[in-house]
């Protein structure tokens, strides 16, 4: 499944920084744009899975419903 997350990168002197604008604590830096790039999108998957794993640990073996759900923004 892919998901659509705004990037937002800046120029900070002699580097970049790069964070994903819906989910705090997703940040990054660089020396090049490729390379925060690269690294933004590893933040993202490892913040992503972690809190998943997060999830499924706290519910443990409790009863509950999972499902998708759809906002228009």
């Amino acid at each position: 499944m892919k998901r659509k997350f705004t990037a937002i990168f800046e120029k900070v002197e002699d580097w970049y920084i790069g964070y994903v604008e819906e989910i705090p604590g997703v940040n990054t830096q660089g020396k090049t744009l490729e390379e925060v790039h690269e690294n933004l999108c590893e933040a993202l998957k490892l913040i992503l899975q972690s809190n998943k794993e997060l999830t499924q640990k706290e519910l443990g073996d409790r009863k509950f419903i999972r499902e998708e759900i759809k906002i228009a923004i």
